[in-house]
């Protein structure tokens, strides 16, 4: 606290008034310094509010990419899926065709089988027929011969 002389009216009025200018640049000061802690605190306020717009920016792409990720793993199942199912379509496919193909050669083996069978029978026939016509031309040529010789 400040003390002030005495004089015949009062407090000394060059004291008094030094000290209220004292005050006044002290207070000024502090006004100074309260305006600048407002205008710092202001812009805090708003970088702080310029970085929870970024931080929710940032969350909403998380959130888009979380749900991108979750898309594409699905799609790859749902490929893999697909894929499957065409592979095994395409497996029984082929075994199907493995199967025709099998089918059509043995029946095709059994008809060559038969024809075979049918013409060596028929060779049977043949040859039995050529040997009883054979003998019978030989009986012929004998009987020529005998009755030549007699």
């Amino acid at each position: 606290m400040e003390k002030f002389s005495k004089t015949l009216h009062g407090y000394n009025p060059k004291e008094v008034n030094a000290f209220l200018d004292e005050i006044i640049v002290q207070v000024e000061k502090m006004v100074k310094e309260l305006k600048s802690k407002d205008e710092e605190v202001l812009n805090l306020k708003q970088e702080n509010a310029n970085l929870n717009d970024q931080v929710n920016r940032y969350k909403a792409m998380e959130m888009t990419m979380n749900k991108t990720i979750v898309a594409a793993q699905e799609s790859g199942e749902q490929i893999r899926r697909i894929a499957k199912q065409e592979g095994d379509m395409l497996l029984s496919e082929a075994r199907n065709n493995a199967n025709r193909i099998i089918s059509d050669a043995l029946l095709r083996a059994e008809k060559v089988e038969f024809d075979a069978s049918r013409l060596r029978k028929n060779i049977s026939v043949f040859k039995r027929k050529l040997r009883d016509l054979i003998e019978s031309q030989l009986e012929v040529v004998e009987e020529i011969e005998i009755l030549d010789l007699e």
